[in-house]
């Protein structure tokens, strides 16, 4: 046997011995499995927690831990113009919960008028006020609905995010375009707005090229080289972006398919306009999301987390979260998932939930699991102790295929916390080194009864439930 797993032993029989080796080990009782119980700090900073910055409307003060953010709509919602009104009636619920943002569907009127969800953009300008597309009001509502949800969840400390879809649009006139040599549906001069016209010079292949780094579905790309096109994105006073967010009031912004165009092109408008922002740069190399956020500077979806979370989760190998994610490499423009409206793969979510509620990055919420499929009560308690004690930095105290075991180091008098993860159908105890010497802790889910005083130093035992999860802190 092993030096320290004797150590452990010792320590489970009650004797007050300092742990100081931390050797990788395999369990003798695990039935082999893989064991990781070496400590090992994942982020190396001050400890600060996640900012989404200040914005000029929302006057939304995050806690300790940072803030959260809600998906507030799901693929295909309810069509008949009634969205925005529903999303309305719950922000106070969502503002008393702990939730300081809600990032909303495309706004503006796009091809299939009363039916689209938005990624089909016509008219920029048309957030459901112009007879355009066979509809006045986008599937979601009215610009005054709209404005009245913007309104609200300012008064309620919240900040709102725009889906911004700038890589193709839809829904223009055909015209003759030299550059193909045939007609192309790229004659957009009667919009409805009088604001942003466009021809086919504005969409690839014209005069500045054949293309980008990436279209989609057979739409017309819009060609950020062009400085027309840039000067309606985000140059202009009365700019998409400035316009958004100096007219409308939106916070903050998530571009949709980021791969069809440079990370330029987010870098411009963020300079130029400001605000929040986050890119949808689906991809799992963590590499290309370290790449992209720093050259757009922006956050980034965590999808090299979200992988990482569904082969952990559903496949029983909580060893993968060993492995690197974007969080990691920059907790900072890092934005974590569970699902969102183009892709629902993890079965066993509230490990997944407990998992990005607890650690680093800025942990998004999605509008179905919170309001349909998942319990509410139980994400609650999870965004509550995210803001209130997922703070510093991390540390990984232990992992084997069904258990998981993290440290949040604290920040500025804040204890920070440990986590507990038990993907197995037994309950698990587990002895760990935290942060605190001789101090009462407790189960902040209220899952476990136990409430262990840690040795002197800074040793204890913690429990688990089956298929659940735990979060210690201290006891106050």
């Amino acid at each position: 046997m092993k030096k320290t797993h004797l150590l452990l032993l010792v320590l489970a029989l009650g004797f007050a011995y300092s742990c100081r080796e931390n050797d990788e080990i395999a369990d003798e009782t695990s039935d082999q499995k893989e064991v990781h119980s070496k400590i090992v700090n994942v982020t190396h900073h001050d400890g600060r927690p996640f900012s989404t910055g200040t914005s000029s409307y929302a006057k939304f003060v995050a806690g300790p831990g940072g803030s959260v953010l809600m998906q507030g709509f799901y693929w295909d919602v309810p069509d008949g113009g009634n969205w925005w009104n529903t999303v309305k009636g719950k922000l106070t619920d969502w503002s008393n919960a702990g939730i300081g943002a809600v990032w909303l569907p495309p706004a503006s009127k796009a091809q299939n008028g009363p039916y689209s969800m938005g990624y089909d953009p016509t008219d920029y300008y048309d957030f459901g006020n112009y007879n355009q597309n066979g509809t006045i009001e986008t599937r979601f509502g009215s610009r005054a609905e709209l404005e009245a949800l913007i309104t609200k969840a300012h008064a309620e400390n919240m900040q709102v995010y725009a889906d911004i879809v700038i890589n193709h649009n839809s829904g223009g006139q055909s015209e003759y375009n030299p550059y193909v040599g045939s007609n192309t549906w790229t004659n957009f001069s009667a919009v409805a707005s009088g604001k942003f016209p466009r021809s086919y010079n504005d969409f690839y292949k014209n005069a500045y090229g054949n293309n980008d780094e990436g279209s989609f579905g057979g739409f017309p790309d819009l060609c950020h080289a062009n400085p027309y096109v840039q000067d309606w994105l985000w140059g202009r006073d009365d700019s998409v972006g400035k316009y958004y967010k100096n007219v409308m009031k939106f916070d903050g912004w998530r571009f949709d398919y980021v791969k069809g165009f440079g990370p330029w092109v987010v870098n411009s408008w963020n300079s130029n306009v400001g605000g929040f922002s986050v890119g949808e740069l689906w991809d799992s190399n963590v590499n290309t999301l370290e790449w992209w956020a720093n050259n757009a500077n922006s956050s980034v979806f965590d999808f090299a987390a979200y992988y990482k979370m569904d082969e952990a989760f559903d496949n029983g190998n909580l060893n993968v979260l060993n492995d690197d994610m974007m969080w990691k490499r920059n907790p900072f423009k890092a934005v974590t998932f569970v699902a969102n409206h183009d892709t629902d793969i993890i079965y066993n979510k509230m490990l997944a939930y407990a998992y990005i509620l607890t650690h680093e990055g800025y942990p998004t919420i999605f509008y179905r699991d919170y309001e349909e499929w998942l319990n509410k009560e139980r994400l609650n308690n999870l965004i509550w102790i995210h803001n209130n004690k997922a703070t510093g930095t991390t540390s990984i105290l232990y992992t084997d295929n069904d258990e998981y075991i993290a440290r949040r180091n604290g920040y500025n008098g804040n204890p920070g916390l440990v986590v507990y993860i038990n993907n197995s159908s037994s309950w698990q105890e587990r002895w760990i080194q935290t942060n605190w010497a001789s101090q009462q802790i407790k189960d902040f889910t209220g899952s476990s009864s136990w409430y262990p005083t840690t040795q002197s130093d800074k040793w204890v035992k913690i429990q688990c439930a089956p298929k659940s999860y735990s979060v210690w802190s201290l006891n106050q």
